[in-house]
């Protein structure tokens, strides 16, 4: 278990470089981690800036995200493993705070961002054409993360095909197997807001 924390972290550890180096977690905002094979999480200790992440930025939580090191989680953990808890083969969840995702998630208050007709949605899972949309929910931010949780929770009791979700005014969640996977998420997501924000200013 010990080496296969240190390999998760140090993923997490070049995964918060990548995202800081295209400006997607400014100051020490988002949260990254990658579940265990007994079940726990790595996840980034609360209040570390993501790219300049060290080995000791990165500990343990159970599948209720209660620390096992004694140290404090990302304020926001309890977001991790409700996907972990819903999507039984996700291996990793990564919370950027790009421009891109927060304007969005603004200009559509509480309303999801239709992507559709990208080829770039073919990065998604189970679309093999561009004819294709996805639902993107928007959800209010609230400093009640339980409360948010649940509400995350209920959406996806409910919709198929989610493949990652805005806070509004805040940042946006994706996952994937793996880190590598949840990072070209991150990528696939950021190109097609990008899109939108361009394209269809309010």
């Amino acid at each position: 278990m010990a080496n296969e924390f240190k390999q998760r972290a140090q993923e997490l550890i070049e995964a918060g470089r990548a995202l800081y180096e295209h400006g997607m977690v400014p100051a020490t905002s988002g949260n990254l981690s990658a579940r265990l094979s007994d079940g726990s999480v790595a996840i980034t200790v609360s209040g570390r800036h993501k790219g300049r992440l060290k080995p000791e930025d990165i500990m343990r939580v159970d599948a209720k995200g209660q620390s096992l090191d004694d140290r404090k989680p990302s304020a926001e953990t309890l977001l991790h493993t409700q996907i972990y808890r819903r999507l039984s083969g996700t291996g990793a969840v990564l919370h950027p705070h790009s421009v891109n995702a927060t304007l969005l998630s603004r200009w559509h208050a509480c309303a999801p961002v239709i992507l559709q007709n990208y080829e770039l949605l073919k990065a998604f899972p189970g679309i093999t054409t561009h004819a294709s949309k996805i639902s993107v929910p928007v959800f209010g931010n609230d400093q009640n993360i339980e409360r948010l949780a649940r509400e995350v929770d209920a959406y996806m009791s409910s919709h198929d095909s989610v493949y990652g979700y805005l806070i509004a005014g805040h940042g946006f969640y994706t996952w994937g197997a793996t880190v590598d996977e949840a990072l070209n998420r991150v990528e696939a997501f950021e190109f097609l807001f990008e899109c939108e924000v361009r394209g269809a200013r309010p």
